[in-house]
């Protein structure tokens, strides 16, 4: 399983979206701040995930969330 998934900073509200086959631990890494795109913007908080069945079906709801329409749906399904 792959998945794509949704952390939310506590520092600046915003929003750093990402994928992993791994989720755990991953998640583990970036509350560590050993991700250099979100060590600056501790605490953060995993607020969604979605699990997919391969990787490129992962990284194609990656790219979704990161447009207009994906920003969209995460802001209705949230309320964030």
């Amino acid at each position: 399983m792959f998945y794509t998934y949704l952390l939310k900073s506590n520092k600046d509200d915003k929003l750093y979206i990402g994928y992993t086959n791994n989720l755990k631990n991953r998640v583990e890494k970036h509350k560590a701040g050993a991700v250099l795109s979100t060590k600056n913007r501790l605490p953060i908080i995993l607020v969604y995930y979605e699990a997919c069945l391969n990787k490129e079906n992962a990284i194609n709801r990656e790219k979704y969330f990161k447009t207009g329409f994906g920003r969209r749906f995460i802001k209705n399904r949230l309320d964030i």
